[in-house]
C-alpha cells in the first residue's frame, strides 16, 4: 500500500491550508475507531476533511466519500465535538518537514471563552496517531499509548504532549546552501541514500527523484558531484518546492498499484501519469482501495475468530455429550440390578458388599451385583433405580444437546465458507447479523444494526434462457427457498457448505443443459470450489425447511445427483 512521506505531506498541508484556513467546523464523525471526518464550511463552499490514524493507511486529505457511522458515538468523538464544533481552522502546517501536521483551531468553551486547541496528526507507521491538545496538555488521542506500550512517549489524557524525538537531519525549509554543505561534507555513498539520511521526511522514492534532478541520472555517487554546486542547486529546489505543485496519480502498467505524487517524478517509469485537480484527489484514489481492503481483512479476521471459537465450543460439547452417552449406556445394567435386588433381596446377606443373584434375563445365570454394605437390599435396589432414572434423563438430554451442537457446527462451517466468499462490507454486515441472531455475537449499541434491506442474490442465465439465482449467505439461501415456486429447481453441493441455487422455471420444463449449468454453479459456489463436486438437484416442492435447523437448513427427497467440474470461465459466461 502507498505511504505518505514528509515531502508529500508538506504539499498536502499547504493545499489544505488554502482550502480550509478560516473554515468553520460544522460536523464531526468517526466512522472507524482510527478515522475522523470533519465537515467544514469556508468562503461559501463545503468541505470534508478525512484524517485516518490507521497504522496501515495513515492519510489526511479532502474527501468526496460518505461513511456509515456507529450508532453510538465513541468517547474520542464526543470529546472532539465538545471542544471543536463551531471552531475555525487557524492554520495547518507541517513540523520540521517531517510526517507531522499541526492543525490549530480556535473555538469557544462551555463558558463562551475562546481558546486555541491543536490537533497533531502523526503519520509514523505503527506510531501513527491523532492527538487533541490544549495548553500543551493532552485531552485525548485516537490511539492511547501507555508506558507499557512505549518507553519513549506516553500519550494519555492529562499528560503533557511531547513531540517525537527530532532526527539529526535538516528540515527542507532550513536547507540553505551552507547548512547542506556542512551536513553532506565527509559523507560517502550513493547520493540518494545520503539525501534520505540527511533531509527530514524524504522516502527513498523522493530521495531518488531529488538525486536524479541534481545529477541527471540515477545511481550517482555523492563524490561524483562538486559539493558547492550540489548544495546550491539542492537548496534552491528544496526551498522552492511549493512552486513544483502539480499533483498527479500514477498507475502501474498492471493497474494494481496507484501512487499519489505532488509533482511529476522523472524516475517513475512504467507508470501512466494522470494530472489531478488537487493532491487530495490523487491521495484519496491511491489510498482508498487499499484502506478498504485492509479494513475488510480486519473485519473478516474478527468474524473468523468469532466463528472458529463457536466451532470449537460446539466440537467440545459434542465430545462431552458423547462421553455422557457412553456413561448412560449402563442404564439398562442399573435397571436390571434394581429389579433383581427387588426380586431376590431375601438372598442378600446383611452388610455384604456384593451379591450373586439369578438373572432371569439371562437364563437365570448368576449375576454379580456390587452393593453398598451400609444399605439394605431394598435400599440398594432403590439406589440402582435412581441411577437408572438419572442415566435415562442424561441420555435424552445428551442426545438433544448433541443434536443442537451438531446444528451449530454445521452453521459455523457454512458461515466460514460464506465469510471466505464475502467481498463487500454489506456481505460482512449481513453475516455479522446472522452471527448475532445465532447468539455468537452480543448485540451492543456500539454496532449499528444491519439495515433491513434485501440485497439481491447472484443472478445467472443458462444457455437455455432460464434465470438461475445463487445465494451469498445463509439468510439469502433461506430467502431463495421462501420466494421460489414449487416447480422451480433447487440445487446444493452434497454434504458440504455452499450456496443454494434456484432455477426459475416460470412453469416451463427446464432442459438438462440448464440443470447441468445450475449444478456447476452449485459446485463452484461451495467449499468444493467446483472440482469434482457432487450436487443434489430436486424440485423445490420436495425441499423442506428443518425446524430449528438455522437459516438455510433443509431436508429433501426425489433428488438427482450430478458430479460436476466448473471453471471460472464457465461461471463468467453464465453471469447475467
Amino acid at each position: 500500500m502507498a505511504t505518505l512521506d514528509g515531502l508529500t505531506l508538506g504539499f498536502l498541508a499547504r493545499e489544505l491550508n488554502g482550502f480550509l484556513r478560516g473554515g468553520r467546523i460544522d460536523r464531526i464523525s468517526q466512522p472507524f475507531h482510527d478515522m475522523v471526518v470533519f465537515n467544514l464550511y469556508n468562503r461559501g463552499e463545503s468541505y470534508r476533511l478525512l484524517i485516518s490514524a490507521s497504522p496501515e493507511c495513515a492519510r489526511i486529505h479532502l474527501t468526496q466519500k460518505f461513511f456509515e457511522n456507529p450508532l453510538k458515538a465513541p468517547m474520542f468523538l464526543m470529546l472532539l465535538r465538545k471542544h471543536l464544533l463551531g471552531g475555525r481552522i487557524l492554520d495547518i502546517r507541517q513540523l520540521n518537514g517531517d510526517r507531522i501536521l499541526q492543525i490549530d483551531i480556535i473555538a469557544r468553551n462551555e463558558l463562551g471563552d475562546e481558546g486555541i486547541k491543536t490537533l497533531y496528526f502523526e503519520a509514523m507507521g505503527r506510531y501513527t496517531n491523532l492527538t487533541l491538545v490544549e495548553n500543551g496538555m493532552i485531552l485525548d488521542a485516537a490511539r492511547r499509548v501507555s508506558d507499557h506500550m512505549s518507553r519513549v512517549r506516553t500519550i494519555l489524557p492529562g499528560l503533557p504532549f511531547v513531540m517525537p524525538p527530532r532526527q539529526d537531519k535538516i528540515a527542507p525549509e532550513e536547507a540553505t546552501r551552507e547548512a547542506l554543505i556542512e551536513k553532506l561534507s565527509g559523507q560517502t555513498g550513493k547520493l540518494e541514500s545520503v539525501l534520505a539520511a540527511s533531509i527530514t521526511g524524504l522516502s527513498m522514492q523522493s530521495a531518488r527523484e531529488l538525486s536524479y534532478r541534481m545529477a541527471g541520472k540515477e545511481g550517482v555517487l555523492l563524490s561524483d558531484l562538486p559539493l558547492d554546486e550540489l548544495s546550491e542547486n539542492l537548496s534552491k529546489l528544496l526551498l522552492g518546492r511549493p512552486s513544483l505543485h502539480a499533483p498527479q496519480l500514477n498507475t502501474s502498467e498492471s493497474g494494481d498499484r496507484l501512487e499519489a505524487l505532488p509533482f511529476c517524478y522523472y524516475t517513475k517509469r512504467g507508470f501512466t501519469e494522470k494530472p489531478t485537480d488537487t493532491l487530495s484527489q490523487a491521495v484519496e484514489t491511491a489510498f482508498d482501495e487499499g484502506d478498504r481492503q485492509t479494513r475488510h481483512r480486519q473485519r473478516t479476521q474478527s468474524l473468523a475468530r468469532v466463528i472458529e471459537n463457536a466451532q470449537k465450543r460446539a466440537e467440545n460439547r459434542i465430545l462431552a455429550q458423547e462421553e455422557e452417552l457412553a456413561n448412560a449406556a449402563r442404564m439398562e445394567e442399573f435397571r436390571i440390578n434394581g429389579e433383581l435386588l427387588t426380586a431376590f433381596g431375601h438372598l442378600v446377606e446383611k452388610g455384604a458388599d456384593r451379591a450373586e443373584l439369578p438373572d432371569y434375563y439371562n437364563e437365570n445365570r448368576l449375576r454379580e451385583i456390587a452393593l453398598d454394605p451400609s444399605l439394605s437390599a431394598a435400599q440398594n435396589a432403590q439406589r440402582y433405580f435412581k441411577k437408572y432414572r438419572k442415566s435415562n434423563v442424561a441420555r435424552k438430554m445428551a442426545a438433544e444437546q448433541m443434536e443442537l451442537a451438531r446444528k451449530e457446527l454445521n452453521f459455523c462451517e457454512e458461515a466460514l465458507y460464506f465469510l471466505s466468499q464475502a467481498q463487500t462490507e454489506e456481505e460482512l454486515s449481513a453475516l455479522r447479523s446472522e452471527l448475532q441472531e445465532a447468539g455468537f455475537i452480543k448485540r451492543t449499541a456500539k454496532h449499528r444494526p444491519v439495515k433491513k434491506t434485501k440485497p439481491a442474490p447472484m443472478k445467472f442465465v443458462s444457455t437455455g434462457g432460464f434465470t438461475i439465482l445463487v445465494g451469498k449467505n445463509s439468510t439469502q439461501n433461506e430467502r431463495l427457498l421462501r420466494t421460489s415456486s414449487p416447480d422451480d429447481w433447487w440445487l446444493h453441493a452434497k454434504d458440504i457448505p455452499g450456496s443454494h441455487v434456484i432455477v426459475k422455471t416460470d412453469g416451463k420444463k427446464a432442459d438438462e443443459q440448464t440443470l447441468l449449468e445450475a449444478a456447476k454453479l452449485a459446485g463452484y459456489y461451495s467449499k468444493g470450489k467446483g472440482q469434482g463436486v457432487p450436487v443434489d438437484a430436486t424440485l423445490r416442492k420436495h425441499v423442506r425447511k428443518i425446524t430449528g435447523g438455522g437459516p438455510g437448513a433443509v431436508t429433501f427427497t426425489n433428488n438427482t445427483l450430478y458430479i460436476v467440474d466448473a471453471t471460472e470461465e464457465e461461471i463468467k459466461a453464465l453471469k447475467a
